[in-house]
């Protein structure tokens, strides 16, 4: 008796870690399916509200709901719609100076009730400047002050023992990237326009263009596809690319010869046979604005080293794999 009560009283097994995380995890792709499929009008009056802004898009929230904000107005200008994120505590004490006329405000809060949205959306109606709110609450002090509302679904939150706002700011976050994703596509921005955007970083030197890291044509390393084996050869040796390329009469790219070439040859080809004879004919190359991050895929793909980069087929420079991965291209 005593021993089947006390074996009563032992504690549940405790859940592994990776049983909470999956735990996390399911709860939260579930908000995020609910959201994707309950996503309606409000979408789309939101992002026509943002596109009609000739200022910036004043991006708000308060505590956890602030700091997803603060990551959405950097992912719009980051992706070419100028925005600001305003602390609305801060607003009331001065800042509501950064808000001017032109400008459309997107507020945050899952509750709408966030008190300290009270004088930054008292201030937008006073100078009829448009808000777009992200809430919980359809019905809402902040929903009612906003010209367009996307309504988030009635998810459980994946901290089920304090309710801490998670699964709610997931889905703030997703559908921040939204509107910025459906913004740039709207306005067209090119990858050029994007790396102006992003100069720096790995990211910033993927978007670089192939004309950007080349040597030039006085560093390219090329020779008569009529010269002999020899010549070529000795043209390849002092380049330092581990290739020369071959060129017709008329200056177009027929070939290449590589280290590669030669090593495969040994034995069989005369020095003073034709380079024609044993070149890689119609060699892999890429035009000057070819992205740099484009540039290193077909290097890795073709398990090659160098890229000729050429205009109407006519060599312009060369691009190794070394001035890409120098140049923090991943």
């Amino acid at each position: 008796m005593a021993r089947a009560m006390a074996k009563s009283k032992q504690s549940p097994a405790p859940i592994s870690p990776l049983d909470i995380a999956r735990e996390v995890l399911g709860i939260e792709i579930a908000g995020l399916e609910a959201l994707r499929e309950g996503l309606d009008a409000g979408f789309v009056e939101t992002l026509e509200l943002l596109k009609s802004a000739s200022g910036r898009i004043i991006v708000t929230g308060m505590g956890k709901s602030g700091h997803v904000a603060h990551k959405i107005a950097s992912t719009f200008s980051s992706t070419g719609a100028p925005a600001l994120y305003v602390h609305p505590g801060e607003a009331s004490h001065g800042d509501l100076g950064m808000i001017a006329r032109g400008d459309v405000v997107l507020a945050l809060s899952k509750s709408g009730e966030t008190a300290e949205l009270g004088d930054l959306l008292a201030y937008a109606h006073r100078f009829s400047i448009p808000v777009a709110a992200i809430t919980c609450r359809p019905d809402s002090t902040l929903a009612r002050a906003a010209a367009a509302v996307i309504a988030l679904p009635n998810a459980n939150e994946a901290c089920g023992e304090t309710q801490a706002p998670t699964t709610s700011t997931t889905m703030m976050m997703a559908l921040g990237d939204a509107l910025a994703v459906a913004l740039l596509r709207d306005k067209g921005i090119t990858a050029s326009e994007f790396h102006g955007f992003h100069p720096g970083g790995n990211l910033g030197a993927a978007l670089r263009r192939a004309r950007d890291m080349m040597h030039g044509l006085e560093a390219t390393p090329l020779c008569r596809d009529s010269a002999s084996v020899g010549e070529a050869v000795a043209i390849l040796n002092a380049g330092g690319f581990g290739c020369v390329g071959l060129v017709g009469e008329d200056g177009t790219l027929t070939g290449i010869l590589t280290d590669g070439d030669l090593r495969r040859q040994f034995g069989k080809a005369r020095p003073d046979a034709p380079v024609r004879e044993v070149m890689t004919k119609s060699p892999k190359t890429i035009g000057p604005m070819t992205l740099a991050g484009d540039a290193l895929a077909i290097l890795s793909k073709g398990k090659i080293t160098a890229l000729f980069v050429v205009e109407d087929r006519k060599p312009v420079g060369l691009l190794h794999v070394h001035d890409c991965l120098s140049t923090g291209v991943l």
